[in-house]
């Protein structure tokens, strides 16, 4: 028997799939393209509506590709929207999805509650060899409830894995050739080993100090645990990237406490400028929502104004999308769908400058990029700094997931153009 899965969402979900892939090729089945599978998993997301839609478009391409095949919907979606199955055969939550190969052979619903201290093991045996990049999900759940997020209800309250497993499962992957792995978790400055107490920042620490891959990524971070001990932690690392995403969401005070969100602006400035000064050459991303219910104008220019002041690097920008269950999708007055439209376009534009204005800074500079195997216009290859900024150059094989000195030499959109320094003429104080 053959499976296919496709993963949509979070980075956590990238690891829930690796998992539920191992469990499948355990059980004996085999990895297959989508046209010839017996069985299609869909790890699913739910945050937004298109999320929702992408699902449902999906699945009907399944169809017609393949009308004899099993769908198998999971994931967020799944736990929380059971009854929306999208034309699934099979509807698991998130419990079930990590024992998969137990329920091939149903048809039907089966979400169980969800289990707040349940932590799925990981594959070690399973792990990837020579990969560049890895997603290693450190932490589950929230406990928050902010009001606009569904989350907490399709994946429970906070846990996390001890730090002497994370530590064992990255001296695997460096073993494996792996050259950077990407800690993910759901609130992952909610990271907590509760055997002994310590928090994310100790983790950092730890891995320091332990055999790991070369280069270890954090993903998004609350604003509200950026403090003097998890920047220096950071600054003084030789392996955490200099890449810091903050979950801002709206630089309006009003929002943000509508929002149910715990900082105010200032206290989100305070913390940019702390990160900024504190780590050299420092990239700060942020995660924004246009056109939360109440917004108005007012408010949506103070958010703009905000970002447009604020030392950052990128935006990740979401249209508000309102989720049955949550407290914000009954608030009124709603925002339209052509203003969300028109501020989401915006906050795009804005974003291009900022990004263009980073980059910009690292003309003439010399950089270490992790080169990828994935060709661009079919003579390029593409790479990214420790502080997430793509850099393209000539593509040649032998650099794949090989760390890389490049002398930048120009800015071609929001991409950096560089060549290839040779090892006789490196230096070190490179980024």
């Amino acid at each position: 028997m053959k499976f296919y899965i496709y993963t949509a969402g979070c980075k956590a979900n990238q690891w829930d799939s690796y998992i539920i892939s191992e469990r499948l090729r355990h059980a004996g089945l085999i990895p297959s393209l989508l046209s010839d599978t017996d069985v299609v998993v869909i790890n699913a997301c739910t945050v937004t509506d298109n999320a929702e839609r992408d699902i449902r478009r999906f699945v009907n391409h399944v169809r017609q590709t393949n009308k004899n095949v099993k769908i198998i919907l999971t994931g967020c979606h799944a736990q929380v929207y059971s009854d929306k199955d999208c034309d699934a055969d099979l509807v698991l939550g998130n419990y079930e999805k990590f024992h998969v190969e137990q329920w091939l052979h149903h048809r039907g619903r089966y979400v169980s509650p969800l289990q707040t201290n349940f932590l799925e093991e990981h594959c070690s045996d399973g792990l990837p060899t020579n990969k560049t990049r890895f997603f290693f999900k450190i932490q589950d759940g929230c406990n928050q409830f902010c009001t606009y997020c569904i989350v907490p209800y399709a994946r429970g309250g906070p846990r996390s894995r001890s730090i002497q497993d994370i530590v064992q499962v990255l001296s695997t992957l460096k073993e494996k050739g792996v050259q950077e792995v990407v800690l993910t978790g759901i609130e992952l400055s909610l990271y907590m080993d509760t055997a002994t107490g310590h928090d994310l920042t100790d983790l950092l620490h730890a891995l320091e100090q332990s055999d790991t891959p070369q280069r270890i990524r954090l993903s998004s971070i609350n604003p509200l645990y950026i403090n003097d001990r998890f920047i220096t932690a950071v600054a003084q690392s030789h392996k955490i990237a200099k890449h810091i995403h903050i979950s801002l969401q709206s630089g309006s005070d009003r929002i943000l406490e509508s929002m149910g969100r715990k900082y105010t602006r200032t206290m989100v400035d305070d913390s940019i400028h702390k990160l900024q000064t504190g780590i050299t050459d420092v990239a700060i991303g942020v995660d924004v929502i246009a056109g939360f219910p109440t917004e108005d104008d007012a408010a949506f220019m103070e958010t703009y104004r905000f970002l447009e002041k604020s030392p950052i690097y990128y935006m990740h920008i979401f249209p508000f999308s309102p989720r049955q269950g949550t407290v914000a999708s009954t608030m009124t007055p709603a925002v339209p769908e052509s203003v969300k439209r028109k501020r989401v376009q915006m906050l795009r534009q804005l974003d291009g400058l900022k990004r263009k204005a980073f980059c910009m800074r690292f003309m003439n500079r010399r950089v270490k990029i992790l080169p990828e195997a994935k060709k661009y216009n079919t003579v390029l290859m593409r790479g990214y700094t420790d502080n997430y900024i793509p850099v393209t150059i000539p593509f040649t094989k032998n650099l794949i997931n090989k760390f890389t000195e490049v002398a930048i030499k120009e800015l071609q959109g929001t991409v950096l153009v560089g060549t290839v320094i040779e090892p006789s003429r490196a230096v070190s104080n490179f980024i």
